[in-house]
């Protein structure tokens, strides 16, 4: 696991949390805010496996 996996994950909770807390509190912002910091953690995640993908093609 790297760097990018791991701060992709932390990016994703962060967003779970804010989109939760805008649900609650009625702010469609801050809502809004927590799914786009969800999907770009995910996407950073994704970005993490594909490099530990080709670092394990490299070195098996």
């Amino acid at each position: 696991m790297n760097k990018d996996r791991i701060q992709g994950s932390v990016e994703q909770a962060k967003g779970k949390l804010k989109e939760v807390a805008g649900k609650a509190t009625g702010d469609s912002k801050l809502e809004t805010e927590g799914k786009a910091q969800k999907i770009a953690g995910k996407v950073q995640n994704t970005i993490g496996g594909m490099k530990d993908a080709v670092k394990e093609a490299v070195n098996p």
